[in-house]
């Protein structure tokens, strides 16, 4: 059912503007929404805004599991505010593949980060999305740096060959590892350790701290091996321990480093125009894709084909050249 909601999209704007937490959460909901009228409404509203703080900075977040994500997020994001920047967190929880549900509650995982008035915490189900974010994660960016967050953390699913795509909407990447985990190269798709910016021990304290300066090493020596950015940074690796507070300084320190380099050597902003590129196309082909699939000649067609292919009686090829004869 298509109910339609008493929504005035110029008056969410300008409370989103004043960085209302519920406008803003309303505002995501909208785009997240896959009824019509909602969608209807979000667009107006993404259509009024203007992203606020220009200086934002967007960083993606993923890890192995069991490296601590959450933790890592709330100590660092503790770290963050208490620099007196704002921060939203957005992040991508697995989705149920009955429900489409989202099966964790950040919330409840960062019980210290959710309290702090300068924090906005943001869970979403993947919904089996692929890039291990969720379907309107770039809508979800622009909302709240129109909401005036100076930092937008992106916690994705985890470590995975889809995780890359999340690089197309973020400024600096930082992959999350622990040691002790087997042969700390293992298990890491190699494209994951190329778009990283920064290499992170985590949990680097107690009997772990050996272990931990160990794994950098390795990290440090495989780096080399890689070809330089485009961005013409040299991807660091720190430890770090999210229950001491240790090396979560020299990682803030880093992430600035990069951002003074990448805005001095125009890279950062050559890839916030490539980023919009891809966000163009994105919004483009989703759109062409609900318009065709929507179309009752097609849903007819489409059935009668795929009832063809149950029977054997024609060929998957026969039958896509058939229905892309409708375009």
């Amino acid at each position: 059912m298509n109910i339609k909601r008493n929504i005035n999209p110029k008056e969410i704007c300008d409370q989103i503007k004043k960085g209302n937490i519920t406008a803003l959460s309303k505002a995501i909901t909208l785009s997240e929404s896959n009824i019509d009228s909602d969608q209807e409404l979000a667009n107006k509203i993404l259509a009024k805004l203007k992203t606020k703080n220009k200086d934002s900075i967007r960083i993606g977040i993923t890890g192995v599991p069991g490296a601590g994500k959450s933790t890592f997020i709330e100590s660092f994001g503790n770290h963050i505010t208490n620099l007196g920047l704002k921060l939203a967190v957005l992040t991508i929880d697995p989705s149920s593949s009955v429900t489409k549900g989202s099966i964790l509650g950040d919330k409840t995982r960062m019980e210290t980060l959710s309290t702090n008035k300068n924090v906005f915490i943001r869970p979403s189900p993947a919904s089996n999305f692929q890039g291990g974010v969720g379907k309107n994660t770039r809508e979800s960016i622009f909302l709240c740096e129109s909401a005036g967050y100076d930092i937008i953390l992106i916690e994705t699913v985890g470590v995975g060959q889809n995780e890359i795509s999340v690089a197309e909407m973020v400024d600096f990447f930082l992959l999350l590892k622990i040691s002790g985990s087997g042969d700390e190269l293992q298990g890491i798709k190699r494209g994951i350790i190329e778009m990283s910016d920064l290499i992170a021990i985590n949990k680097c304290d107690g009997d772990n701290v050996k272990d931990s300066i160990k794994a950098k090493n390795e990290f440090k020596l495989a780096l080399q091996l890689f070809p330089k950015k485009k961005s013409n940074w040299k991807p660091h690796v720190l430890t770090c321990s999210s229950l001491t507070g240790e090396g979560l300084a020299e990682i803030w320190e880093c992430i600035t480093n990069y951002v003074n380099l990448t805005k001095k050597n125009n890279y950062f902003y050559e890839n916030r125009i490539n980023q919009n590129k891809s966000w163009l196309l994105q919004i483009i082909d989703y759109s062409l894709r609900k318009s065709f699939f929507n179309r009752k000649s097609i849903k007819i067609k489409l059935n009668n084909l795929i009832k063809k292919i149950e029977e054997q009686k024609i060929s998957i090829f026969e039958a896509s050249r058939k229905i892309l004869s409708e375009i």
